[in-house]
């Protein structure tokens, strides 16, 4: 067993976790806000979001992007404030979700490509793709609800973790952004991706919330390490720290609207022996 430390709660819902600067950021979906946190644990609100932030990512100037969920936009935030980078309704199917921004400003963002709160048939869902001028296109298509993404260090492998798939799938990125040559990363049988991290070894961390664990998977599928998060779901995870061997957990009780209703969500952490590595 690992044990983990609690750096945060009295979060709704912690989503999106990235490592910069010497600060985790985070977004909280049902308090609408982004979040800064020192290694103390203290907590500064960095952006608004009212249709609910998810993913984070930066622009090579600094920008930070931000997804906001429910009207399907990628904003950037600016001195007065989130403002709309670009509308990804042409490609998502319902609300959008996590991402990974690329080092030259590419953004690759996931969507739910159907409303599973309320459709009982479940359908597929398009990636998109976000070009640093803010045009949009689909990078991919028939992906069972894309969710956690990496970028390898050389900036040449995009890795997405689709959730109803039970599986991470890989593709090559051209010098366009263009994706090809897509295949099976590592299927993960029973569990069930969400968030997730890459090390320096390859291995990719993924955070499971029907399981309740995090582990650490290498290409093919086999499973290194499984960190359990006790009754609390795990659903993103992101190597941080000065030496990026902090592996940060965000936990909760669930997603779901119901999420909403009280702050039990928390930021827990362990140290591993691999750092982090690649985007984000």
């Amino acid at each position: 067993m690992t044990d983990l430390t609690t750096l945060l709660d009295g979060l709704y819902f912690g989503e999106g976790p990235r490592w910069r600067d010497g600060h985790l950021y985070l977004s909280d979906f049902y308090a609408h806000e982004v979040l800064k946190v020192d290694l103390d644990g203290n907590r500064e609100r960095v952006a608004h979001v009212p249709q609910q932030p998810s993913g984070l990512g930066w622009l090579p100037d600094g920008t930070m992007l931000i997804v906001s969920m429910k009207d399907r936009k990628l904003m950037k935030l600016t001195d007065k404030g989130p403002i709309e980078f670009a509308g990804l309704s042409s490609v998502a199917g319902f609300h959008c979700n996590d991402m990974v921004v690329g080092a030259e400003g590419r953004a690759y963002v996931g969507n739910f490509g159907y409303d599973h709160y309320t459709e009982p048939e479940e359908k597929t869902a398009k990636l998109a793709r976000v070009d640093p001028d803010g045009s949009v296109h689909c990078a991919a298509t028939d992906l069972k609800f894309p969710n956690g993404s990496v970028i390898t260090p050389d900036g040449k492998t995009l890795i997405v973790g689709e959730t109803r798939g039970n599986r991470l799938t890989a593709w090559d990125i051209g010098p366009d952004g263009a994706l090809s040559n897509r295949r099976v990363w590592a299927d993960l049988g029973p569990n069930f991706p969400d968030g997730i991290c890459l090390d320096e070894e390859g291995a990719i961390w993924v955070a499971d919330p029907r399981l309740k664990e995090t582990i650490r998977v290498r290409e093919g599928g086999e499973v290194t390490h499984r960190i359990s998060t006790g009754d609390l779901g795990s659903f993103a995870c992101m190597l941080g720290g000065e030496d990026r061997k902090t592996l940060f957990i965000c936990t909760a009780p669930g997603s779901g609207p119901g999420a909403a209703e009280a702050p039990k969500g928390r930021i827990e952490y362990c140290r591993v022996e691999v750092p982090g590595a690649g985007l984000p």
